[in-house]
């Protein structure tokens, strides 16, 4: 018997391996397994009665491996979703018209060139980048019931798909149709003409943040205090908690799939990022010239070679996984993305993936401001600014920190000359070259996506000190309210920057609704149901509340207005308010406002519908795309768009529906308080678990909605005084 069994064995096991090589996925070995076994040994997991998961490992490389984990379990969903998109293999699994997105990232970076530069990476950085995908696979092959879409094996150089820290950034203001026009089969019918860089649809949620940080001036106890407050889609990202005993002690926010925390704190500093929305990404328009079949571009007077690729990328048809394949095209400005007339466009940004990383990382172990503006002299965060502060009482903000230097003679908001070797960028622009304010005197700063020029009161940056391209932003809604308040701020708590935090106060309608009031009073039209409507108007603080029906009209109003009105298509949000106001005919503003009551009246059954019965919070399912249905429960929402100045943003649209659902803004939130020991509260929306079976799944959407923050524990005492599972990777939770 034994004679034949091994020859059995073989056989089956060559056949699997063949398989195996089939698929393209490596297995792991028993090797590889005990590997994972160690080192999950050396790693504790304690999960507190919100489900954070604390992480503690006797290396960084050991709190890495426990943090993924930990991230796996409570939604692999997006921890798997972030990477296929991010190394370019979407449509695999979600189909064609997903194509070019996945060439737009093959554009950027292949596979190959991942690898290139993992395996160039420092040796702390490739062992962190291997206990990340230890991590996963551990996970995986711990959990056979759980069936990745597409990614059955993580690799250690997929983080080098996280270009400038962070999933997404830069790569994503590259309008996939162009590609598409350029790439595509049919290019004669595509976009050929100069289109300056999609106009952002103005009544989108602002896809940003805010960041607040305080000096003991303005503070009770006399410490720094630091309020996080990113504004991305709900579930984006975890809270989490990772600790070795190599002096990482990190809590905060991570993006599915991250190794470290992304917007957070540690004892002695405090970090958050908003979108500086900088100019960082140039466009350079190629003069293409053929020779003897091969092409070239015009540089100056030489004419240099076209590099040209191939890439091919799969694609999920039907039941059927098909194949394209696309010649790429490169010249030393970056790839060729797009057309512009008879000129190919090259797209330049910032793809330094092995220095991002680092940066990242690094600065989750900073401790004091010195260490941070070493680390900052990096100078690869390239889309977002930086709100700091830290147990010295230091406060500071970085108005973005990557920053080519160009010749202030052109205007590279526009495509700029390619063949023009005086266009091509010069270098970046040293850490002290740019928008930074550091312990302002009036002891406050704040960004909220806006100008940095009023980001310290009286003490902000002078705009005629920089290139344009560092500040191109304007001001806006949410900034006017936080300098108003910030201005007032005095003896904070962390309660009370909670409070201040979501002040309901709307600027926005300040300006929009007193210029419908003057136009009614002009015409003075003879409708009760309006004058009854138009009192309710006038009589309002321009605050948001779950009981407001004048919230209610003014979202209607100011959303018909901004669509349907007659101002002109250039105009910012604050302008287009402005006009409403002031400019527009009396008599368009009442009609708006007569559709607005309609609208109202024909989805909720009268006009005077308090916001809270039309914006709601649900969450149904652990969908990336989410679910809404009136006749499931959801609940009442007092909070409004950021676009009309709420600084606790939540962005709410029907889905199908008539009620408004919220599927963005106010997401992971956090206020920290710096001294002796860090103190700090946060909130999630929803909950900590993708996993509806789940205690967490929801466990804090009453919180949300109620803006009761928990306080965290962070120091080991507290996290064990609150565990509710100790456990070891691949152990079952006790």
């Amino acid at each position: 018997m034994k004679s034949i069994a091994k020859p059995i064995a073989f056989y089956f096991l060559f056949v699997f391996f063949l398989f195996s090589c089939a698929t393209g996925e490596k297995m792991a070995s028993s090797r590889e397994v005990d590997k994972w076994q160690e080192q999950a040994a050396r790693v504790t997991i304690i999960r507190d009665d919100f489900g954070v998961p604390h992480v503690y490992g006797k290396t960084d490389a050991d709190a890495v491996f426990g943090l993924l984990y930990a991230q796996c379990e409570d939604d692999f969903n997006r921890v798997e979703r972030n990477y296929i998109w991010a190394i370019g293999r979407l449509a695999e699994v979600e189909g064609q018209e997903m194509l070019y997105s996945d060439l737009r990232a093959r554009l950027f970076m292949t596979k190959e060139e991942a690898i290139r530069h993992y395996e160039k990476s420092p040796e702390w950085l490739k062992t962190l980048c291997q206990a990340f995908a230890d991590g996963i696979n551990y996970y995986l092959h711990t959990h056979p019931e759980v069936k990745p879409k597409l990614l059955t094996r993580f690799e250690p150089w997929m983080p080098m798909y996280f270009t400038e820290g962070s999933i997404g950034g830069d790569i994503e203001s590259i309008a996939t149709d162009k590609i598409k026009a350029f790439y595509g089969e049919n290019k004669a019918a595509g976009l050929t003409g100069y289109h300056p860089a999609t106009q952002p649809n103005l009544l989108a949620e602002p896809k940003g943040s805010n960041g607040f940080t305080i000096s003991g001036k303005r503070t009770a106890s006399g410490n720094a205090m630091l309020l996080i407050n990113p504004h991305t889609s709900f579930f984006f990202r975890g809270e989490v908690h990772a600790v070795s005993e190599e002096g990482l002690n990190a809590y905060g926010a991570v993006t599915w799939g991250q190794f470290f925390i992304y917007q957070g704190f540690n004892e002695k500093t405090g970090w958050m990022h908003t979108s500086a929305y900088v100019d960082v990404i140039d466009e350079f328009e190629e003069t293409i010239v053929k020779k003897d079949g091969k092409l070239f571009y015009q540089y100056g007077s030489e004419q240099r070679p076209v590099s040209t690729s191939q890439v091919t990328l799969a694609y999920k048809e039907g039941n059927e996984i098909k194949q394209k394949t696309f010649t790429t095209y490169r010249t030393h400005h970056g790839p060729i993305t797009h057309q512009n007339g008879n000129k190919w466009v090259a797209t330049a940004l910032m793809w330094k993936p092995v220095e991002a990383l680092t940066q990242s990382y690094t600065r989750t172990k900073k401790r004091n401001l010195k260490e941070f503006n070493e680390m900052m002299q990096m100078r690869t965060n390239s889309s977002n600014g930086t709100v700091y502060a830290d147990a010295e009482g230091n406060i500071a903000y970085y108005h973005g920190n990557f920053f080519p230097k160009r010749d202030t003679a052109f205007d590279y908001s526009k495509p700029v000359d390619g063949s023009n070797p005086k266009t091509d960028w010069q270098g970046l622009h040293p850490l002290e070259e740019t928008i930074r304010v550091i312990n302002p005197p009036n002891g406050w700063i704040q960004n909220c996506n806006s100008t940095p020029f009023t980001s310290a009161g009286e003490y902000s940056p002078k705009k005629e000190d920089y290139p344009v391209y560092m500040a191109p932003s304007p001001e806006n809604f949410r900034g006017i309210h936080a300098v108003r308040l910030l201005k007032k701020a005095e003896n904070l708590t962390l309660d009370k920057l909670i409070s201040l935090a979501y002040d309901p106060y709307l600027p926005g309608f300040e300006v929009l609704i007193p210029g419908l009031v003057k136009a009614y009073d002009k015409l003075k039209p003879n409708d009760p149901k309006l004058r009854e409507a138009m009192e309710v108007m006038r009589r309002w603080d321009y605050a948001v509340s779950k009981e407001s029906v004048a919230m209610s009209l003014a979202h209607f109003y100011a959303t018909l207005s901004t669509r349907n009105g007659s101002a002109p298509k250039s105009m910012n949000l604050i302008q287009r308010f402005d006009y409403y106001a002031n400019q527009s005919p009396e008599q368009e503003r009442l009609d708006l406002f007569r559709q607005a009551m309609n609208q109202v009246e024909k989805d909720f059954g009268q006009w005077n519908t308090p916001w809270g019965e039309i914006n709601r919070f649900q969450r149904l399912t652990g969908d990336i795309q989410q679910p809404f249905n009136d006749a499931k429960p959801s609940l009442p929402i007092g909070m409004a768009s950021g676009n009309w100045g709420a600084l606790a943003s939540y962005g709410a649209n029907s889905y199908n529906t008539k009620r408004l659902y919220g599927t963005s803004g106010n997401s992971f939130v956090a206020v920290v308080e710096f001294g002796p020991k860090v103190k700090a509260k946060t909130l999630l929306a929803g909950g900590q678990s993708g996993d509806p079976a789940s205690p967490h799944f929801d466990d804090q959407a009453q919180r949300y909605a109620d803006v009761q923050f928990k306080d965290v524990a962070y120091y080991r005492e507290d996290v064990e005084k609150r565990a509710k599972a100790t456990y070891h990777p691949g152990e079952k939770r006790q």
